[in-house]
């Protein structure tokens, strides 16, 4: 009898445990549903509302860019409309800014002129002084890195107005070089890098030596396949830094005409209500393809410890 009572209770309590595991399962997965729809809910709202007709985007959010005769904003009164299916699907907004204002396409390969370049220097630049870095111990290179590290952490803001007086002296300013020379030489891939330079096993790169393979081999087929991931990482971490500057080429470029598309998406004005959401999601392409893409590598350099895979 007592064994069977102390089956019976093992058995409840074992019951206990499935409902409170299922239950705190059922609550995680409600609450990630439910941050996970606030988080993609914006985006979804532009690609939906990039399908409405122009009058109906201006009645459901004109309130927010309404100005009086002065141009200061309005007070909003009312409530403004979310609306994420249209009323009548319209493609009357991606005609305009794929054929009807080019000016927009203009901007867009803009912004990849600016960024592709940034991006494939910054990380040839950023590899071999991360390599430099890694591989060779001295006090003058720990002076240097700890600089880089300062430069890192400083906003872009305090360091705008020395790369607006250097791009005056070296006569660049209003050209694409006041732009790439700052990002070029950016230290955060340098930084990021040389981290993950640090974790590859001295063993390789010593063993490398004994078989009689330069500083060039040991760079080429040993650090830099190893950190792959971390240059994936990197790679799409800088693309977005700077596909969505703003700050630069407004101060660095006086002529509105070769400004990028992330300066017309920060300035919408009541005007081009109807064409922001079309351009948006345009807008959108680039870095979400690039993503999709190296999603897997970007986990990868996050969660990297260094090593060799089996």
């Amino acid at each position: 009898m007592e064994n069977k009572a102390y089956e019976l209770y093992k058995k409840r309590i074992k019951k206990k445990k499935e409902i409170e595991d299922r239950t705190k399962k059922i609550i995680v997965t409600v609450a990630a549903v439910v941050f996970a729809f606030f988080f993609i809910m914006p985006t979804l709202l532009t690609v939906t509302n990039s399908f409405m007709a122009a009058s109906e985007i201006n009645a459901n959010y004109g309130a927010i860019f309404a100005t009086d005769k002065n141009g200061a904003k309005i007070f909003i009164s009312k409530t403004v409309n979310l609306k994420f299916i249209p009323d009548m699907v319209s493609f009357a907004q991606y005609y305009t800014v794929l054929f009807k204002s080019p000016e927009y396409l203009f901007k867009f390969w803009n912004s990849m002129i600016y960024t592709v370049p940034i991006v494939g220097m910054q990380l040839a630049l950023a590899s071999l002084a991360a390599y430099g870095f890694s591989r060779h111990t001295s006090r003058i290179k720990d002076v240097i890195f700890f600089c880089y590290i300062v430069l890192m952490l400083m906003p872009y803001q305090v360091t705008l107005v020395p790369n607006y007086l250097v791009s005056d002296f070296l006569g660049i300013l209003d050209t694409k070089w006041a732009i790439w020379f700052p990002g070029f030489f950016s230290p955060f891939a340098i930084y990021l890098l040389t981290k993950f330079m640090k974790r590859v096993p001295k063993e390789l790169t010593e063993a490398a030596e004994i078989d009689g393979a330069g500083e060039w081999d040991i760079f080429s087929k040993i650090q830099l396949p190893l950190c792959k991931g971390g240059i994936a990482s990197i790679t799409i971490l800088v693309f977005f830094d700077y596909w969505n500057m703003v700050e630069q080429p407004l101060i660095l470029l006086k002529d509105p005409e070769k400004h990028p598309l992330s300066v017309f998406l920060s300035k919408i004005n009541t005007g081009e209500i109807s064409l922001a959401f079309a351009v948006a999601v345009i807008y959108l392409i680039p870095p979400l393809l690039l993503f999709l893409y190296g999603e897997d590598y970007l986990v990868e350099g996050i969660s990297y410890q260094g090593g060799v895979k089996g």
